[in-house]
């Protein structure tokens, strides 16, 4: 098994929050995997040699200056009754609405949703902002989050 049923995620209330409501269809499009399956990707996508996303290795790809071509803010954004994404997002990902996208907290913590369903829930998958990476199944352009309310875009090679 690949998921952990959101019913039993440690972290299912980011979805079920009473101020940020996400919709049945939404919910069942949100899935957590399990320990096993993120290290898995976590391995393959973002390092080999670290399993904590804020002490990567200097030779990891998400290390590299080269990587980030863009820097923003995402909090007063979140702040707002706006939906939308910050800043330049949706103008950096070219995505359809059904590319699979993994939001990457840890080495043991990843959950996969698509494209069009991050869109809508971002506010929810940021509850957690110590440095997660948004992957596109079979893409290059990357985000990564940070508790001071900024971002970076960029490309994995």
């Amino acid at each position: 098994m690949n998921y952990t049923p959101l019913t039993e995620y440690r972290h299912a209330w980011f979805y079920h929050h009473k101020d940020m409501p996400v919709s049945a269809e939404d919910l069942e499009l949100i899935k957590p995997m399990t320990p096993a399956r993120a290290y898995q990707l976590w391995t393959q996508m973002i390092s080999k040699q670290s399993d904590d996303i804020t002490e990567l290795a200097k030779d990891d790809w998400v290390s590299h200056g080269q990587t980030w071509v863009e820097e923003g803010a995402w909090q007063s954004a979140w702040d707002s009754e706006s939906l939308d994404l910050p800043g330049s997002f949706n103008l950096y990902f070219p995505w359809d609405n059904q590319t699979v996208v993994y939001f990457c907290y840890g080495a043991e913590h990843i959950v996969e949703t698509r494209w069009d369903v991050f869109r809508r829930c971002w506010k929810n998958f940021l509850f957690i902002d110590d440095s997660p990476i948004l992957l596109g199944k079979k893409r290059k352009e990357v985000a990564q989050f940070f508790q001071d309310g900024s971002f970076r875009l960029g490309q994995r090679p």
